[in-house]
């Protein structure tokens, strides 16, 4: 498995400079955002989203959301990444609002990729000093590096 996340961003969008006021703002920009690169309808997109959400939030601390579901139309799993230029409140298990969002797409039969590569996703974010770098990157393409040269590890 690889040990960065540019396979799941490889396509996907990355938005340095996201303005949002609430969740659902962030999902249905970010729905939009991946329904470009997908060509799957964003109302598809964000209605898979939200569904998901309502089982429980996606958001795992530390300032990290990691919306993601299953799709029709979606050949292979696909990331999208944004920093929200103010911290949104997503209900998180540490009660702090969230600045980091990892969109996840994968095909709708792909239960256990989905999961690889969310778990992927999940040991990538977690790592305190990458959160830091991708708080103070100035642009997309800083962003891609970032996420796209970090060896994963178990540092909190």
């Amino acid at each position: 498995m690889a040990k960065d996340l540019s396979d799941l961003l490889n396509g996907g969008p990355v938005l340095p400079a996201l303005t949002c006021t609430s969740a659902k703002q962030v999902f249905t920009r970010m729905s939009a955002a991946m329904a470009a690169v997908t060509h799957v309808p964003e109302r598809e997109i964000l209605s898979a989203i939200l569904e998901r959400e309502q089982l429980g939030s996606t958001a795992v601390g530390h300032g990290v959301v990691l919306p993601h579901a299953r799709l029709e139309g979606v050949t292979q799993p696909i990331g999208g990444f944004a920093r929200l230029l103010t911290p949104v409140n997503f209900d998180s298990v540490d009660e702090q609002p969230c600045d980091l969002v990892f969109m996840l797409l994968a095909p709708d039969g792909a239960g256990a990729d989905h999961l690889r590569a969310l778990a992927k996703v999940a040991r990538v974010m977690r790592q305190s000093e990458l959160r830091d770098e991708l708080r103070s990157a100035e642009d997309e393409q800083e962003i891609r590096m970032i996420l796209g040269n970090q060896v994963t590890s178990t540092a909190a």
